[in-house]
């Protein structure tokens, strides 16, 4: 579904991606670990088209997208849940959920908020309040629910789990694995690299803004320069 070979690109004179390449089938969960500063945001970013790209090839669903702009992305069927969550605060839960399914007819929006108020029962009982109001973890909720409104197919989730308590985390990745096991594809960065290899089909580390290594996320778990670098053993 998706294909990115040989991506490069910049801040300045910063090179954060230095010829980037990997592939996400359809239906794969594919996850990207690797420390701070790695690349593995700017990766997403480049595929969701809100940044620049100074060379290689970005291709979805066999359509060329290098130069396609963002708003064409979510059309064609890609969408993220960005690091940070980056919800409309003074607006409300359901505001938030409808500005997701901007890019999609009016008359699928009520299939669209059921389908995510089952996911999330929660974002059902406070769809009136201001996105301000919810925790860190609820918040997390909504830019998920968020995202799922365009029905895309390909979900772009960047640190899910970032500074949520553990009995939080563990449900975003039980959401995380319903979504997979519905058959959503997934490119995930998230730095609980634990949670993720375990939960990936197929997974990349990336080391200053190369690919080091790849392959099957259990196989990746149980390799001792990953266990050494990302997992503390």
């Amino acid at each position: 579904m998706l294909t990115v070979s040989n991506l490069v690109s910049r801040y300045g004179r910063i090179e954060a991606l230095r010829g980037v390449s990997l592939t996400v089938g359809a239906g794969e969960l594919v996850a990207l670990v690797g420390a701070n500063g790695a690349g593995k945001t700017t990766l997403l970013r480049c595929v969701s088209g809100v940044q620049s790209i100074a060379a290689g090839t970005i291709r979805f669903a066999g359509e060329d997208i290098t130069r396609m702009a963002p708003p064409e992305r979510v059309r064609a069927g890609i969408a993220q849940a960005p690091e940070g969550r980056q919800v409309f605060a003074p607006m409300s839960v359901e505001d938030n959920l409808t500005l997701g399914a901007y890019s999609r007819p009016g008359r699928e929006m009520a299939g669209s908020l059921s389908e995510v108020y089952d996911l999330f029962p929660m974002l059902r009982e406070r769809r009136r309040q201001k996105a301000a109001a919810l925790s860190g973890g609820q918040q997390q909720m909504l830019a998920l629910g968020r995202a799922l409104m365009s029905r895309p197919k390909l979900m772009l989730l960047d640190e899910p789990s970032l500074g949520l308590a553990p009995l939080v985390v563990e449900e975003i990745f039980r959401v995380v694995r319903r979504l997979k096991d519905a058959g959503m594809t997934v490119l995930m960065v998230e730095q609980n690299a634990r949670a993720a290899l375990a939960l990936a089909d197929r997974a990349y580390v990336l080391e200053t803004g190369a690919v080091t290594i790849e392959g099957p996320g259990r196989a990746l778990l149980n390799n001792e320069d990953v266990q050494r670098a990302y997992l503390g053993m």
